[in-house]
């Protein structure tokens, strides 16, 4: 029995290289659209919310607030029919803060959230303890994810 040459090796080899890109790319363009959703970022309309109070935050979320106030964070917290959303800033030097809503609206995918936090004024006096922002809403729950910005 002949043994191919290093030439026909070569040919057969590249022959399946390519055989092989083509199902792959096949396979890629019949189900690379599975579980991919575009996203039209266009808002539909705003969102109404309720400010949460801190006697009235559920206890898991007070806890989970407790754990994470150090630093800036955001989380949404599912109870009911309701979504919990927050947004903390981490620690302040002083005292004398607040956060003010930007916008709050649905998109065709997603809910947007955007606060600001906002400093004490000069004229106010400042407490000298430490302070952790944050804020709580509560809203209908969308079933949609939440974008802080």
């Amino acid at each position: 029995m002949k043994q191919p040459t290093y030439k026909e090796n070569r040919q057969g080899y590249s022959i399946l290289c390519f055989a092989a890109a083509i199902a792959l790319l096949t396979v890629i363009g019949l189900y690379g659209g599975c579980g991919i959703e575009k996203t039209d970022g266009s808002k539909i309309s705003d969102l109404e919310y309720e400010m949460v109070e801190e006697e009235n935050i559920p206890e898991e979320l007070k806890a989970k607030i407790e754990e994470k106030k150090a630093a800036s964070f955001k989380l949404t917290y599912e109870g009911d029919s309701y979504i919990y959303i927050v947004r903390g800033y981490g620690e302040q030097e002083t005292g004398g803060y607040s956060i003010q809503i930007l916008e709050f609206y649905h998109t065709q995918n997603s809910v947007i959230f955007h606060t600001n936090l906002i400093g004490p004024s000069k004229d106010e006096l400042k407490n000298t303890a430490p302070s952790y922002p944050y804020i709580v809403i509560r809203t209908q729950n969308p079933n949609k994810n939440v974008i802080f910005k």
